[in-house]
């Protein structure tokens, strides 16, 4: 499920791939059977097209990985959090439009 420029990030990874990241993160928890998570695909793969470079787009499948959204209070998908310098600055929980991801996202890149 992840396209061009979104890394596929499991448990293991995590740390590494977004925690001690130079860039900022956007992180989006999510699974295969979610509708909004599917319908939000498309966006997160346009904000990751738009700031290659400037921001790091990951995908966490809550399925495959429980030990990273229990350890952000995730109870909801899609819910997208976005990490700086590791630490959250950010979180959107659930469908919203481009406008307030870009929005979010501006702030810190």
């Amino acid at each position: 499920m992840a396209g061009a420029g979104i890394h596929e990030v499991m448990d293991a990874t995590f740390d590494q791939e977004v925690l001690q990241s130079a860039q900022p993160v956007l992180v989006d928890f999510w699974a295969a059977w979610c509708g909004p998570c599917k319908a939000i695909a498309p966006v997160v793969e346009e904000i990751a097209a738009k700031y290659i470079g400037k921001l790091k787009v990951a995908k966490v499948n809550v399925d495959q990985n429980g030990a990273s959204p229990s350890r952000y209070g995730v109870r909801g998908i899609p819910t997208l959090i976005l990490f700086k310098d590791g630490k959250v600055v950010d979180q959107i929980v659930g469908y919203v439009s481009a406008d307030v991801i870009e929005a979010k996202v501006a702030k810190v890149v």
